[in-house]
């Protein structure tokens, strides 16, 4: 028996997908990493930076927490604070969806909102870390959790990726990771060069962002790639790189609550359309595991939304509602980048 919430935080099932692609001519497995406790990956980091912060006395009673996110890390962090009572002020932007301002408040956070980008990149998250050290030098006693660069971040997914070696008992052939921070991509990454696994890492990112490419594009899906290129962004651990649209990522969670009833963030729906992009790449008989980060309640107002979706990309809805198969055999999914 486990002893308090954090207790439940990793551990998540590995499941086979039977219905997404029938009759596929390799294996496709769903990491459920929204069954953690906060609902997304981003808990095991969270809970690791501050477990050691505390165990190393970087942190203590009196401490005040301040990191940039607007999404699952943010939620992470606060479940965590909350959890051992520390003081903890997330730094967001004008971005942030409703119900995840909810969540922060309901773990007790206060919520400092930058309501407009960097005047030199253009980006809210290079806006908001400007304001996190701005944060870090007023306020007195405060820590950083620096999750775009402390290591804590990606050695936390060795243990993601030995629980997938493990419950899979087999050789992963192929794993597929959002990109973000890159924490979950460099630790899997670094956990199958060490362990000599033949593992092709395939690194999902959104176009738009600055991890992959420079090509202008507007993205809506919170979560997936980066206005910057984080330090845990790899190279040498990362075997391809497969960009996917915002439309990708809807269609792609839309297919997973069809066929599977799954109900996952819309990052996941990216991973989906990337294996989809890669099918004829991918040797018969292969392994291929897909790690699933967040849960779809936070997307239910954007991905799931007919409204939302008519309104960004007009009418689409035929989009998932012919088999993915189908989709593929008429070239309407994109081709892999």
């Amino acid at each position: 028996m486990g002893l308090g919430i954090i207790s439940a935080i990793g551990k998540t099932p590995l499941i086979q997908l039977s219905k997404f692609w029938e009759d596929s001519k390799f294996n496709i497995f769903a990491k459920l990493e929204f069954l953690n406790p906060g609902g997304s990956i981003k808990d095991r980091p969270a809970l690791n930076i501050i477990h050691c912060g505390l165990e190393t006395g970087q942190i203590d009673s009196n401490t005040v927490v301040i990191e940039s996110s607007s999404g699952n890390m943010a939620i992470g962090l606060a479940q965590a604070c909350s959890y051992f009572n520390l003081s903890f002020i997330c730094v967001v932007d004008s971005k942030t969806t409703t119900q995840n301002l909810q969540l922060l408040k309901l773990y007790g956070a206060k919520i400092d909102i930058i309501e407009q980008p960097d005047p030199v990149t253009g980006e809210f998250l290079q806006a908001r870390l400007n304001r996190v050290k701005t944060l870090c030098n007023l306020i007195p006693n405060s820590f950083w959790p620096n999750q775009y660069g402390n290591y804590l971040n990606p050695e936390v997914h060795h243990q993601t990726m030995d629980e997938i070696v493990r419950d899979l008992g087999e050789q992963v052939d192929y794993l597929f990771v959002a990109t973000s921070t890159c924490g979950t991509i460099r630790g899997c990454g670094e956990y199958c060069r060490t362990h000599n696994l033949k593992t092709k890492v395939i690194a999902v990112d959104a176009l738009g962002s600055k991890i992959s490419g420079n090509e202008q594009a507007e993205r809506l899906i919170p979560g997936l790639g980066a206005g910057i290129k984080p330090e845990h962004c790899k190279a040498e651990l990362i075997d391809k790189f497969v960009q996917v649209s915002s439309l990708d990522c809807v269609v792609g969670c839309r297919h997973l609550a069809r066929t599977e009833t799954i109900l996952a963030g819309g990052s996941a729906g990216g991973i989906a359309m990337a294996i989809a992009k890669m099918y004829s790449e991918i040797p018969a008989g292969s392994n291929c595991v897909a790690i699933l980060p967040d849960r779809g309640e936070r997307y239910l107002d954007t991905v799931y939304s007919d409204t939302w979706v008519r309104d960004k990309f007009g009418e689409v809805d035929n989009l998932w509602k012919q088999p993915i198969k189908v989709l593929h055999s008429n070239s309407l999914v994109m081709s892999s980048s």
